[in-house]
């Protein structure tokens, strides 16, 4: 799987996949644009030799497989990945992001290939977090842009914390190494790799209620590209590679009711706007 990285600027991975053993060439013609927040391990990163890294990275390789086209993987802050694909800039996003009722009303969601849940961490040796009301008087960090940037700002004068936003999910949990916050709040998958990365870090409370769906995001109106993709990752969900890919990123097998296993009906995600429940079996030639 041939994998090239051009650089400066914005980091470009091009995945060309596929394309000879199939002997289908036309559709990669027209790449599909993307792009990921390279700050985000361990769904995404730079390696020390400028190359991307992550599961991430890993997915968009194994979406290029099933679709048999170029998908090129710009990067970027996270704030400025849904403006610019509504811009047109970018087909799709491959950067993890959460599927709600407000973001549904604005773009088209696949079904998700992740549940996220907000997770805390804090520093080693504080005092453990059990209920939200322990955040008051205390400073938690997030990242700009984020989902928990959103429930940072809803929820700040309800407990009584303030929040620290900063560019990166990385800047945020140096925010709590350096004891600049007492917490970060962040998805679980990502809050676990730091905590395996940083022995000064450790993952903390799990807020049961906020698990959703993990899915590409689409420019509203894209059905055509949204169907395309969604059907891709229905396959991947087939043929075990989800499993594979959160096994080697995360560490854990997933359980039969996680995302990585189940294969959702219609197109999208059940129960949020632009969901079409149209029944249909994957199609993984």
């Amino acid at each position: 799987m041939p994998l090239a990285l051009r650089l400066p600027g914005a980091a470009i991975a091009f995945f060309l996949v596929g394309l000879v053993a199939s002997g289908v060439a036309g559709a990669a013609d027209t790449p599909l644009r993307t792009a990921v927040d390279a700050n985000f391990p361990p769904h995404a990163f730079t390696r020390l030799d400028g190359k991307l890294d992550g599961f991430q990275i890993d997915l968009g390789a194994a979406l290029g497989k099933v679709l048999h086209r170029q998908i090129e993987v710009d990067s970027g802050n996270f704030a400025g990945l849904i403006p610019a694909m509504n811009a047109g800039r970018y087909d799709f996003l491959l950067a993890p992001v959460t599927a709600t009722k407000e973001r549904a009303e604005n773009m088209l969601f696949t079904e998700g290939y992740l549940f996220t849940a907000f997770q805390f961490g804090i520093h080693k040796g504080s005092v453990p977090i059990s209920a939200l009301d322990q955040l008051k008087g205390k400073v938690l960090a997030v990242n700009k842009g984020s989902a928990y940037d959103g429930w940072a700002h809803d929820n700040a004068e309800k407990y009584g914390f303030t929040p620290l936003v900063l560019d990166t999910f990385t800047d945020a949990t140096m925010a709590v190494v350096q004891n600049r916050a007492y917490a970060q709040l962040g998805g679980n998958t990502s809050i676990r790799y730091a905590g395996q990365k940083n022995s000064q870090f450790v993952p903390d409370y799990v807020m049961t209620d906020t698990r959703a769906h993990w899915s590409l995001a689409v420019r509203k109106g894209d059905t055509a590209t949204r169907d395309l993709l969604d059907n891709a990752l229905k396959c991947l969900k087939q043929d075990g590679t989800l499993v594979k890919l959160s096994e080697k990123w995360f560490g854990t097998t997933p359980a039969p009711d996680d995302a990585e296993r189940v294969i959702f009906p219609g197109y999208g995600v059940p129960g949020l706007p632009g969901y079409d429940p149209a029944p249909h079996e994957p199609r993984c030639s």
